[in-house]
């Protein structure tokens, strides 16, 4: 797995490439801590899942806490064109019932300025 994070204003970018599993969800979960600790004005997650080639139930817990914790503050995170894989699981595992799925992420920004 790879990460490409950027902060723009109060939203966090987490472009994700390749599997996001038991192996990588550690790293995924630090990666996106250690952002939101250091920027505490960040709100909303933009996680860009389109070249997502796997992902399991590991990969589903680290994104529904990332989902809980800026939850309790308000914020969310918005799942940006996932790939036919990963929005397969998404949809099967019942999380995309509870974290928005946007089709571009033009969609997800306007979805994040109205959160």
């Amino acid at each position: 797995m790879k990460t490409e994070v950027r902060v723009i204003g109060r939203v966090l970018i987490v472009h994700i490439r390749g599997e996001l599993d038991l192996n990588t969800a550690p790293s995924f979960r630090s990666v996106v801590e250690q952002q939101l600790d250091a920027n505490p004005d960040v709100t909303n997650i933009l996680l860009v899942m389109s070249d997502v080639d796997f992902i399991d139930s590991s990969g589903l817990g680290v994104i529904l806490g990332r989902y809980k914790r800026l939850r309790s503050h308000g914020g969310n995170v918005i799942v940006v064109a996932p790939s036919p894989q990963a929005r397969k699981v998404l949809e099967l595992s019942g999380l995309a019932g509870i974290i928005p799925i946007c089709d571009t992420e033009d969609e997800a920004w306007a979805k994040s300025v109205g959160v």
